[in-house]
């Protein structure tokens, strides 16, 4: 019986894991003109390709890896550059919080792996797959691997061949990570206090942008989200959350 029960279970993991992979492949393909910009970017600014690459593998956050190049090799403390790219990333902290409490029945070390992989999209189907109870570790892997990968790959990719494109920004290959994560928040729609929520956010980022400044404006704009999503949820709601 024994054998039997774990002849069972390795299919499973192993086709949750085949399906998280599937699931990734959409954001892998809008990842991947941003991933190799990143690359070209970074060979521009004084990197080897070798450096390129290990700064995907090691921060594995588009947003605050082009942050730290615009940082890197001017006259501003460590710290700042430090404290910039925590801002870019506080939103991850959000996101730690929020898909968190549907991972109670993970292990401490498949949580803190997990997190790792942990972002945008991975958070955005993660939520989804969680709604359907069915977001397990092995899914959640194969999901975040395959983005993983590929990510770094396309860094190196990036490094070693950017340069035989002039202006990789005339032709408007960093557009296409935006319009994905726009679709992703759109697959949202059907969920109570969307529409205010989003609209609070929108707004909020847009005139912090203009006040505050790049990146300051993307955290700002979700913590205003949160709060109003926690302002406006009727008490029940609250205590599922």
């Amino acid at each position: 019986m024994t054998v039997a029960a774990g002849t069972h279970q390795r299919p499973g993991r192993l086709a949750d894991f085949i399906d998280g992979a599937r699931r990734g492949i959409p954001v892998t393909v809008a990842s991947a003109p941003f991933g190799m910009l990143f690359g070209t970017l970074a060979v521009q600014n004084g990197l080897s390709v070798g450096e390129a690459t290990l700064m995907s593998a090691m921060v594995f956050a588009g947003a605050s890896q082009l942050v730290g190049l615009e940082l890197f090799g001017q006259k501003i403390a460590p710290w700042l550059i430090v404290l910039s790219i925590f801002a870019v990333n506080f939103r991850h902290v959000l996101y730690s919080a929020a898909l968190g409490r549907r991972l109670r029945h993970w292990s401490g070390l498949q949580r803190a792996v997990g997190f790792f992989f942990l972002t945008d999209a991975q958070y955005a189907d993660g939520e989804k797959q969680a709604l359907a109870g069915r977001l397990t570790f092995s899914w959640y892997m194969g999901y975040g691997l395959l983005l993983y990968l590929c990510w770094v790959a396309e860094a190196a990719i990036g490094a070693t061949f950017g340069n035989l494109i002039p202006d990789p920004y005339a032709l408007g290959l960093d557009f296409m990570l935006p319009i994905y994560f726009l679709g992703m928040v759109m697959g949202f729609r059907g969920r109570p206090l969307w529409l205010p929520v989003v609209g609070a956010s929108a707004v909020t980022s847009t005139v912090a942008y203009y006040l505050v400044g790049s990146p300051w404006h993307v955290s700002i704009g979700a913590v205003a989200g949160v709060l109003l999503a926690a302002v406006l949820a009727p008490s029940g709601r609250r205590a599922g959350l």
